[in-house]
């Protein structure tokens, strides 16, 4: 006789989810974002995924101004039913408050990034960005594998505050060199050494 197993599976309230429940719930898998009210568990990601990240923190970090402060995979709440979580986040270093906080608001984030996997590519490609723009996060970067040597492709938008909408500014497959929101020069080769 073999024992049965059982999962629970959490019921979401009449009206969905908020952030706060987000914030709040336990033992929910790590990565868990709020999308519309709706939990949204993230899948294994591919090395790819990791070493993308990895590449852009420490080139972001490396020509951060004080004033800003550059983290991974932290929940962005954009209102009460939307806590995405990008990749990447440029946040204003005063929001950094303490080392045990678990998310900003998205008036302190000025870039998020999102490396796109299989399994979040509309969600990366147009719910997240359609949020984070409403949200009015002045600059979004998707981040892509290209074909046969799996480097990363960052395509480059900035808010238009009158649509309130992102607008497409560059494409960078060797180099990613702007000057908004701060100086940035990242050599996406490098992603062959990491």
């Amino acid at each position: 006789m073999s024992a049965e197993i059982s999962h629970h599976w959490p019921v979401p309230p009449r009206d969905g989810y908020t952030v706060d429940d987000l914030l709040t719930l336990s033992d929910l898998p790590p990565h868990t974002e709020l999308i519309d009210g709706s939990l949204v568990f993230v899948s294994p990601q591919r090395d790819f995924h990791s070493i993308a990240i990895d590449l852009l923190v420490n080139g972001l970090r490396s020509t951060a101004p004080p004033e800003l402060k550059v983290r991974r995979e932290m929940t962005v709440v954009v209102d009460k039913r939307n806590g995405p979580e990008p990749d990447v986040s440029v946040v204003r270093a005063a929001a950094a408050r303490s080392r045990a906080q678990t998310y900003f608001q998205a008036r302190d984030v000025l870039l998020a990034v999102e490396v796109v996997s299989p399994d979040s590519e509309a969600r990366d490609s147009d719910t997240k960005p359609h949020k984070y723009a409403g949200a009015g996060i002045p600059y979004f970067w998707r981040v892509e594998m290209t074909g046969e040597d799996e480097r990363p492709v960052v395509h480059v938008f900035e808010l238009d505050k009158v649509s309130r909408a992102y607008v497409s500014t560059g494409i960078f497959q060797d180099r990613l060199k702007i000057s908004v929101p701060f100086d940035i020069d990242i050599d996406l080769t490098e992603i062959d050494k990491l």
